[in-house]
């Protein structure tokens, strides 16, 4: 059933465990090893699979040999494109949860080689060594054709993406004449941006264990942030029923989306289970990483006009990205740009390149983690073409409302992020002019940005089961990638009761439990506590009905408005001495538990009135060696604006997390192409770079204080997308402003900047 909101009095009494630094109540599982990951379960008999991966990017499969393989004692099979099973696949009218518009890739489909590393085989065997061993005396040859892979050499060759039902929002319609504007403006910026393939690289390696049964049914442990979504995928192109599979994620070694989509390995797990009726796991090798989705390259042009005060007077964003040949990913890069700053004259552009790359995949704030950083700098370079302080000139163009829609924020404390977070930092004390702060041989930078990303809620349920010993359990089918699901579920719900947490279980990661969608978008939070918070409603309202039943209740008959749980008590709120514990109203009616089962909704109407999102100003210090180029991120100092903070102790931890990457998206990480073989050169952690411990110094995060009764009945929102949107701005500006070199080819490497400081000097 689907509570009333009760909008005004968000938890109906005092909180005592929301907004409390709880630690992780699965941390001890963690630092002790006992939390098993996809890789992990072990049954007996089990086999292991090894992906065999093309050595081209386009072309076809010439010959495939696998009798060298198959004469190795303990290889049981070798699974090609010639052999495998008659499926139901996927086409066009089947949509995952986060699948783009396009034929999703098909493993082992046919001949065709349609990106490099693309699975051509597995070899299947019964230990991982085999496996792999196995795997290298298979032999394929190819006849290639040719492939592009660049965007710089396929930038003008593009098509314009639709709408999506659910799914992609094309740029706004331009409003007024912005071309017209830019031409009269007073003073004007017109530049452009590049962004390298970033691949999402999570610790664990994705992994998929098949447990086959004697009666065919099939439990699957999966790499996954949406163990409903690995199960649809299972059911629909093997055509097994649901009741035929259950998937299992309890724990996820780190995705940042790149579990958002079922990944090859899981169906070469599943077919290789199904066809020898075996227990199967398939784990990916660190290079086959690379093979499936990617932030993908990007190509900007960000162009400002302005009065000589700083007011905005035009606007021009265009982007162009890479997606497949397969299929039409897309993200939201432009439309951030119509909505940060007020403008009259604003053209939002954003195109897709195809190129012979695996799809690219949503990773950690998709689109505005490459759109709003471009603003940003843009806006860092106008401030200095008006010698106007960066805060003060985005203030100036401060937007009360959405200038995309002319809807209202249901709130926006972007200005005290604006005010804390430079006061916090010391911002006023920066002097203006690149290259005036020093301190021996390293220039001092001091930059600055603003981030946006969206509040977003779905659709989701969740089970409570109350025992008369007080412990409650709740549950719901989503996932914890590391953020915290467990102990923010776990603190929504005891709050709500009035338990300890101790006394309180949540589950998750199990697709036998109550719907939930994907994690990711930074909607968890607001759309599975939503969830929670209505089924411990009913229960409350239940408990509440019963109490006034017991013969001689202190509380007297009162309302639900009146009481409130705390202490494993129902007390009056007025006069605290009346109180009846839950314990006691539950033996009186002959209860041993109360199980119920709630369907949370977002408030839709509210919604559709307002724009929500999640709000932020970020300013950082580099120490730049005027000798050697080196950048060291010495202070970070970032604040958030993001609602109801459920748990400041993992929201700050994913903030923190998100600086980090945003720090390797700025310095480090870039998929580096070899476009003669059509593959990246650096598929493994040790070329492929991204921060590591001495990369990272101070790191500051603030909360401000921020009330919404829009958002969700918690107002609350998520906070793992917006902590990485414009740190890499933030960062550019400021080594511009130690070193007076403007890089606008992300990543910002040594050969770049000294590069810059050369033409400098010159």
């Amino acid at each position: 059933m689907i509570p009333k909101p009760r909008m005004p009095d968000l938890l109906h009494g005092p909180s005592t465990q929301i907004g409390k630094p709880v630690r992780r109540v699965d941390g001890r599982l963690k630092v002790t090893g006992a939390a098993k990951y996809a890789g992990e379960f072990n049954v007996p008999g089990l086999l292991y699979g090894y992906i065999v991966s093309s050595t081209i990017a386009k072309g076809r499969i010439a010959r495939l040999d696998t009798s060298e393989a198959m004469k190795l004692p303990g290889v049981i099979h070798v699974f090609t494109h010639e052999n495998r099973p008659d499926l139901a696949w996927l086409d066009r009218k089947w949509k995952d949860q986060d699948s783009p518009r396009g034929s999703p890739f098909r493993p082992l489909y046919d001949d065709r080689i349609l990106h490099s590393l693309q699975p051509v085989a597995l070899v299947v065997a019964e230990s991982l060594e085999l496996a792999r061993y196995g795997a290298r005396l298979v032999e394929v040859e190819y006849e290639a054709e040719p492939h592009q892979t660049s965007l710089v050499m396929n930038r003008d060759i593009t098509f314009a993406p639709g709408k999506e039902k659910g799914g992609f929002e094309p740029p706004p319609p331009p409003r007024g004449d912005p071309d017209g504007a830019l031409a009269g403006a007073e003073v004007k910026v017109d530049v452009e941006f590049t962004q390298a393939p970033e691949f999402h690289n999570p610790m664990e390696l994705f992994a998929s264990t098949v447990v086959y049964h004697d009666d065919g049914t099939l439990t699957v442990y999966d790499k996954t942030q949406g163990v409903l979504n690995t199960q649809s995928y299972i059911t629909k192109v093997f055509n097994l029923p649901s009741s035929g599979v259950r998937v299992l994620s309890p724990f996820v070694g780190g995705a940042f989306g790149s579990g958002l989509r079922p990944q090859h390995q899981l169906f070469m797990a599943v077919m290789a289970s199904t066809v020898l009726k075996r227990s199967v796991r398939v784990e990916m090798s660190r290079p086959q990483m690379f093979s499936f989705g990617h932030r993908p390259e990007t190509w900007q042009r960000v162009a400002l006009g302005a009065k000589r005060d700083g007011i905005l007077t035009a606007m021009i964003h265009e982007a162009v990205q890479e997606c497949s040949q397969f299929e039409n990913y897309v993200e939201i890069v432009v439309n951030w740009s119509g909505q940060q700053y007020k403008c009259d004259n604003v053209r939002l552009d954003y195109k897709l390149s195809r190129l012979d790359v695996h799809t690219p995949l949503d990773q950690r704030a998709p689109g505005a983690a490459t759109g709003v950083p471009a603003l940003e700098i843009a806006m860092d370079e106008l401030a200095y073409q008006l010698r106007m302080d960066p805060v003060d000139l985005r203030l100036k163009n401060y937007a009360e409302i959405d200038p995309n829609t002319g809807k209202p924020f249901s709130s926006k404390e972007l200005r005290a992020c604006f005010e804390k977070g430079a006061e916090r930092f010391g911002w006023y004390r920066r002097q203006l002019e690149p290259r005036s702060m020093r301190e021996g041989r390293e220039l001092i930078g001091w930059g600055m940005a603003a981030g946006v990303w969206d509040a977003m809620q779905g659709q989701a349920s969740a089970k409570a089961v109350l025992g008369v010993d007080g412990k409650l359990v709740v549950s719901s089918a989503t996932a914890d990638i590391g953020t915290g699901t467990y102990t923010v579920m776990t603190q929504i719900a005891a709050d709500l009761m009035g338990l300890p947490i101790e006394d309180v279980t949540f589950e998750l990661g199990d697709s036998s439990l109550p719907q939930s969608p994907i994690e990711g978008g930074s909607w968890t939070v607001s759309t599975v506590g939503s969830a929670v918070k209505a089924v411990c409603d009913i229960i409350r309202s239940r408990l509440i009905a019963l109490a006034g039943k017991m013969n001689g209740s202190s509380l007297g008959g009162a309302s639900e408005d009146e009481v409130m749980f705390a202490e494993g008590h129902i007390i009056v709120k007025d006069d605290p001495g009346r109180r009846v514990a839950i314990k006691d109203v539950m033996r009186a009616a002959e209860l041993t538990v109360i199980e119920e089962k709630a369907l949370s909704v977002p408030y839709a109407l509210a919604r559709m009135k307002h724009t929500l999102g999640t709000h932020s100003a970020i300013f950082a210090e580099v120490r730049v060696d005027e000798e050697l180029g080196t950048v060291r991120v010495t202070r970070v100092v970032s604040a958030v604006a993001a609602g109801r903070i459920i748990n400041p102790k993992t929201a700050g931890s994913q903030i923190s997390g998100a600086v980090v990457w945003g720090l390797g998206m700025a310095l480090e990480e870039e998929g580096l192409t070899d476009h003669v073989l059509g593959r990246y050169m650096n598929h493994d952690l040790a070329e492929y770079h991204v921060p590591v411990n001495a990369d990272i110094h101070d790191i500051d995060v603030i909360f401000v204080e921020e009330h919404d009764e829009v958002v969700n009945p918690l107002g609350a929102k998520g906070v793992g997308e917006i902590g990485i949107v414009g740190v890499p701005a933030a960062i550019s500006n400021a080594i511009f402003h130690a070193t007076g070199v403007r890089v606008r080819d992300f990543p910002i490497t040594v050969d770049k900047i000294r590069a810059g400081m050369r033409l400098h000097l010159m």
